[in-house]
């Protein structure tokens, strides 16, 4: 099925959809009427957002497609169409009113009802004059309006809700509609819409709207056909499926995040409407999750217990699935009979770009997630308790850079926003992870010296999905693939880059143990990058001077690690060091000159794994006096 032919049915089965040719638009003030048109009363319909007022979201006749040209809406608009006054300069202030006016004279033309004469009046008799007259506020100025009588103000009821409102607008949109023409979308004849209505929400597009489907040059019109000619959509389908975007791109909509530049929107299709939203909500926590604490954050205080009940009950379903629980267990509604659409958009100009489109059956969905967990796991296990989002993992592909107080950010504007689409769909899909992903990785690394839990979890979760794919994963005894292969600390790994980087964090922890961990560049620092891509040209004079003067001086009886002892200690700790050394350096009858990219991620695994697979003073002096302890028997 098309992007839009779902979204067109995702708008069928939206709860208080707005009826065709209207939307809801950000309205702040309603200026109410009496029946002769003279003005009665002017209504603050702003709500408070923090520390600030904002327009209220309102059920309007649809916002007309503005360009150059200028053009009006019908009943609302701001106010340098509806009143001819403007914060701005306003060249055009009354060229826009005039506008509005004349618009307003052939729409209500030989118009009887009540409300509509009495706006028509007061268009006939308003001048921009007034505005300062009547001491109207300047907060009023470029909001939008709408009018109402005022015996129905205070009911809510406002002149684009009359009856004779709508069948003045319905017989306006007949009037301008062409001969019928076979919809794209829906197959059904009808009138075909020239203009689609705008998108907005998308971050980074023009705060007005932009579009996703528009022909305005010569160089796209084919056969002569003119803007929405050369691909006929229907008006209804062109309104469904905008209708629908917009509502899923609003702001608290919980259909939509944010992945790198994309704005990502989802929705699930099934005839049981509690299946499809426990589905919106299992797929929001797997890309996007949200702890507890914060769900009860984001809540009144009433509704705070039941909300973090409910995300703690979607957290658990999830764990359940990452630890290999079949989903038809976890939510047999959602096993089958569920599709899910997937939609990534990025701002282009005035138009919208595409960056991802997934559809398919959450179970699909659910495998892929489960294969995605799987190979980002990794030990020494994270601080994280849950799988992090996509974003924070799309976010380690930007520099690394401290603040003044040390922690370490990173910037987001850097972030590839097609590598982060394209790790999506990786996740989505089970498919391999972008082929780029890894040199980025292993190109920032170097570059900033900056490894962390999320980096080197991503680095292992390229490799493994690559080697699964290749069907090169190392065999378990039984024959089976080494799902976890990477996983955790193997010091059994025959792998020699692995290796490799075991003995790099060996000769760190010989420098740190001799100079302490104060000093102002670790050889972690200087020579990581060098040695994950070259060892050959590297590590034999590392080990050398780890070995004539780090473990030297340890043996010497010196050392300035707080967490070395005494001098019998430090001796001790330097024959635990040379033996791990040598252990790892009699496997290799010479280190390889030079190492792919996956070798030098496999490298700084082995590395991380050996560097902090342990925590804490005792855990070192543990690590060490085995190795001493089995040197000495030997």
């Amino acid at each position: 099925m098309s992007v839009l032919a779902s979204l067109v049915q995702a708008y069928e089965r939206l709860p208080n959809a707005p009826a065709l040719g209207y939307s809801t638009e950000k309205v702040g003030f309603v200026i109410s009427l009496d029946a002769n048109g003279r003005i009665a009363h002017l209504s603050d319909l702003r709500i408070a957002d923090g520390k600030k007022l904002s327009p209220r979201p309102m059920l309007v006749p649809q916002p007309v497609k503005r360009t150059v040209a200028v053009a009006s809406n019908s009943f609302w608009d701001k106010t340098s169409y509806a009143l001819g006054v403007t914060a701005s300069e306003g060249k055009r202030t009354a060229e826009e009113h005039a506008k509005f006016v004349a618009h307003h004279e052939e729409l209500l033309a030989g118009a009887t009802d009540e409300g509509l004469a009495a706006f028509l009046a007061f268009l006939r008799d308003w001048g921009p004059e007034r505005f300062a007259e009547l001491g109207w506020p300047d907060d009023l100025k470029d909001q939008n309006v709408v009018f109402a009588l005022e015996s129905e103000r205070r009911s809510g009821v406002y002149l684009h809700d009359r009856p004779a409102a709508k069948e003045a607008l319905a017989r306006m949109t007949g009037q301008k509609s062409g001969s019928p023409q076979i919809c794209l979308v829906t197959g059904k004849p009808g009138p075909v819409a020239r203009l689609h209505p705008s998108i907005k929400g998308v971050w980074g597009a023009q705060s007005s709207g932009a579009a996703l489907i528009s022909f305005n040059l010569d160089a796209f019109k084919s056969y002569g056909h003119e803007q929405g000619d050369n691909a006929p959509v229907g008006e209804y389908a062109a309104f469904a499926y905008t209708t629908a975007l917009n509502r899923f791109l609003e702001r608290g909509s919980g259909h939509r995040i944010q992945v790198g530049d994309a704005s990502t929107v989802f929705w699930a299709d099934s005839r049981d409407a509690v299946a499809a939203a426990s589905a919106e909500n299992l797929f929001r926590e797997m890309i996007d999750p949200q702890t507890s604490e914060e769900a009860e954050a984001a809540t009144a205080e009433e509704e705070q217990a039941a909300n973090a009940g409910a995300a703690r009950q979607i957290a658990d379903k999830l764990r359940r699935l990452t630890q290999g629980e079949p989903l038809a267990d976890i939510e047999p509604a959602l096993a089958k009979g569920v599709r899910f659409y997937v939609l990534g958009l990025a701002p282009n100009a005035a138009r919208l770009s595409v960056r991802f489109y997934f559809e398919g059956a959450f179970g699909e969905l659910a495998e892929s997630y489960r294969a995605y967990a799987r190979d980002i796991a990794f030990e020494p296990t994270p601080s994280y308790a849950r799988t992090p989002s996509i974003a924070r993992f799309a976010l380690r592909t930007a520099p690394a850079m401290r603040d003044r107080n040390g922690k370490v950010k990173f910037d987001a504007d850097v972030v590839s926003p097609l590598l982060a689409g394209e790790l999506l769909r990786a996740v989505l899909t089970g498919a391999r992870f972008p082929a780029s992903l890894l040199s980025v990785l292993l190109m920032r690394v170097r570059s900033d010296h900056y490894i962390d839990p999320l980096r080197i979890a991503l680095v292992k979760a390229v490799i493994v999905r690559a080697m699964r794919l290749r069907g090169d994963l190392p065999k378990r005894a039984d024959g089976t693939d080494m799902e976890d292969y990477l996983m955790r600390s193997d010091p059994d790994d025959p792998d020699p880059a692995r290796r490799l980087g075991r003995l790099f964090a060996i000769v760190e922890r010989a420098q740190s143990a001799a100079l302490g961990d104060n000093i102002n560049a670790t050889v972690a620092d200087k020579f990581l990058a060098a040695a994950s891509a070259t060892p050959g040209r590297v590590l034999p004079n590392l080990i050398l001077n780890a070995r004539n003067h780090h473990i030297k001086r340890l043996r010497n009886g010196h050392a300035d690690a707080d967490w070395i002892k005494d001098a019998e200690h430090a001796r001790k700790v330097a024959n635990g060091l040379d033996a791990r050394i040598g252990r790892l350096v009699a496997a290799f009858e010479r280190f390889p000159m030079q190492h792919s990219p996956e070798e030098q991620g496999r490298f700084l695994i082995g590395y991380y794994q050996e560097r902090w697979g342990r925590s804490g003073d005792a855990a070192k002096d543990a690590d060490i006096d085995d190795d001493f302890d089995a040197s000495d028997k030997e």
